[in-house]
C-alpha cells in the first residue's frame, strides 16, 4: 500500500471542502482533497441552482395564469412542455456543475485523490484500500445526503428525492410531497404551477424554517391558496400500487382521503455522511446523527487534530455557511498544532424561494429568550407596492432587545423577502438599534415601506413599557 505525507487532509470536494483545502494551501500547508463521487457540489448539482432553474420557469407559468389580474389576457390555452422544462433545468444545471469541475480540475493533480476514505487512527487515513494519507490534522467535509423515514420505502421505485428531480426527462402528472421544509416548499409549489397534481405533507406542524407561530400561519395561508399544505398531516399507509403509490391520510376538513401520485418526494431532511469514515472508532463522543462535538467558531473537534466543516457538521446547511466554515477549519487545520483562532461567523440568514418568500435573519423567534425583546409586525396585505404588483401576502415581525432597543433578527413570509433580509441581516450585523434603523432611506413607493411600518411598530413598543414580548 502507497502512503503520502501531508500537513492537512480534506475529505470531501464540496463547497466546505474545497473551502478548506484552498484555506489550508493559503496558510502554507501541504494538502490533499480526497473525494469518493462525483466533483460539483450539492447546491450546484442538486440544491441551489437546480431548484431555482425549476422555480423560474414555474414564476413564468404563474405569470400567465394571473395576468389578467393586470387586464393582460393570454389568447389560447397555455401550455407546460415538461420535456422542454426540464430540459433546461438539467442544461443549465449542467453548466454550473461544469464550472465548479473546472475549478477542482485546475488543482494541481498531487492535491486531488480519488476515493473513499476511512480512519485507521486521527493521524492515518485509508483510501480504498490501496494509498494510507498520514496528516497532522484532517478536515471532514464529507456533506450529507437526504433522509428517508422507513413508511415513505413502501413506495419503492416510485420514491424520488431532490436528487432525483432535478435528472427527470420531463414533468410528471403527480406528486405527494413528503416534508413542507425548505425543498419540499420550493419544489411542491414549483412543480405544482407548472401544472403537477401537488399535495404537501408534513408532520409537527412546522413550515420551512419558521418558528415565529404569527409569520408561519400568514405562510400558510398564502401558500394554501394554489397548493394542498398541511404541515401536520395523519398519513395512514403508503404503499406501491399498478398505478403509482396510493395514499392515504387525513385532509385539514377531518375527512378521510385515498390518492393515487405517480411519485413520492421525500423532502424529509437530509442525514451528515459521517458514517463509514470510522470515527466510531476513534475516542470521540458522537451525536445521534454520528456527528463528533466541535467548536462552531473554530469547527476544531474536542481538542483532536480533527475539524469538521459544511453539512457533515449539521449545523447550518447553508452554501454560504458552508464556505466560512471551509475556510476556518482549513485555516485552523494548517495552523496545528497551534491554537485554533474564532472564524468569523455571520449574522445568521436563511431565505426560502417560495411565493410567498420566507426569510429569517438572526437566531429567529423560538431562540429569543422570553421577555427579553419585543415585536414589531406588519401584514403585506395593504402595502401600496405590494398590492400594485398583486403579491400582497404574508407578514413580517421584527424583534428588538427590550433593555436596548437594539435590533436582533426578524421573520418574514412575503414579497422581496430575499432582499429584506439582506438589509435586516446587515443591520443586525452592524448591531443597529431600532432608532437608527428608521433614520435610513425608504423609497416610495417600494415593498421595504412595509418594513418601515414593522420598526416604526417595534419603535412604539420598545417606548412603551406596557408592550408586551410576543
Amino acid at each position: 500500500m502507497k502512503s503520502l505525507n501531508v500537513d492537512v487532509a480534506v475529505i470531501g470536494a464540496g463547497t466546505a471542502g474545497l473551502a478548506a483545502y484552498r484555506a489550508a494551501r493559503a496558510g502554507g500547508a501541504r494538502a490533499v482533497l480526497v473525494e469518493s463521487g462525483p466533483h460539483g457540489t450539492t447546491c450546484a448539482r442538486v440544491g441551489c441552482m437546480p431548484s431555482k432553474l425549476l422555480i423560474a420557469a414555474a414564476e413564468a407559468s404563474h405569470a400567465i395564469d394571473h395576468a389578467a389580474g393586470f387586464g393582460v389576457h393570454v389568447e389560447g390555452t397555455k401550455r407546460v412542455d415538461g420535456r422542454e422544462v426540464m430540459a433546461r433545468v438539467r442544461s443549465e444545471r449542467d453548466r454550473f456543475v461544469g464550472f465548479v469541475v473546472q475549478d477542482v480540475e485546475a488543482l494541481p493533480a498531487a492535491d486531488r485523490v480519488s476515493g473513499k476514505a476511512r480512519f485507521v487512527d486521527r493521524n492515518t487515513l485509508e483510501v480504498d484500500g490501496r494509498l494510507r494519507i498520514i496528516a497532522r490534522a484532517t478536515v471532514i467535509a464529507t456533506g450529507s445526503r437526504p433522509a428517508v423515514p422507513a413508511m415513505l420505502e413502501a413506495a419503492g421505485d416510485r420514491l424520488v428525492v431532490n436528487d432525483d428531480v432535478f435528472s427527470w426527462d420531463t414533468l410528471p402528472a403527480s406528486v405527494a410531497v413528503f416534508g413542507p421544509g425548505v425543498i419540499g416548499l420550493e419544489i411542491g409549489q414549483a412543480l405544482s404551477r407548472l401544472g403537477v397534481r401537488v399535495v404537501v405533507l408534513g408532520r409537527g406542524g412546522r413550515v420551512g424554517p419558521l418558528t415565529d407561530p404569527v409569520v408561519r400561519d400568514a405562510a400558510v395561508r398564502a401558500l394554501s391558496e394554489n397548493i394542498y399544505l398541511d404541515p401536520d398531516a395523519h398519513v395512514k399507509r403508503v404503499a406501491r400500487t399498478a398505478q403509482g403509490v396510493e395514499v392515504a391520510y387525513t385532509r385539514l376538513d377531518g375527512s378521510e382521503c385515498t390518492e393515487t401520485f405517480d411519485h413520492v418526494l421525500a423532502a424529509t431532511g437530509r442525514r451528515p455522511n459521517v458514517d463509514g469514515l470510522g470515527l466510531e472508532d476513534l475516542g470521540l463522543a458522537l451525536d445521534a446523527s454520528g456527528v463528533p462535538g466541535f467548536d462552531p467558531v473554530t469547527l476544531r473537534v474536542g481538542d483532536t487534530n480533527l475539524f469538521i466543516a459544511g453539512d457533515a457538521a449539521n449545523d447550518i446547511p447553508l452554501l454560504h455557511e458552508a464556505a466560512d466554515e471551509g475556510r476556518i477549519a482549513g485555516g485552523n487545520a494548517a495552523r496545528f498544532p497551534a491554537a485554533s483562532e474564532r472564524g468569523l461567523r455571520r449574522m445568521p440568514l436563511a431565505v426560502v424561494f417560495t411565493d410567498p418568500q420566507i426569510a429569517i435573519v438572526g437566531r429567529g423567534f423560538a431562540k429569543l429568550p422570553p421577555g427579553s425583546f419585543v415585536a414589531g409586525e406588519v401584514s403585506f396585505e395593504n402595502q401600496g407596492r405590494a398590492r400594485v404588483m398583486r403579491v400582497n401576502r404574508g407578514h413580517l415581525r421584527v424583534y428588538a432587545d427590550r433593555a436596548t432597543g437594539r435590533f436582533l433578527g426578524a421573520e418574514m413570509a412575503g414579497p422581496a423577502a430575499e432582499h429584506i433580509g439582506h438589509l435586516l441581516a446587515w443591520a443586525a450585523a452592524n448591531r443597529m438599534t431600532v432608532a437608527s434603523m428608521l433614520e435610513m432611506p425608504f423609497y416610495h413607493p417600494v415593498v421595504e415601506e412595509g418594513l418601515r411600518t414593522a420598526l416604526r411598530d417595534l419603535d412604539a413598543k420598545l417606548r412603551s413599557p406596557q408592550a408586551s414580548a410576543a
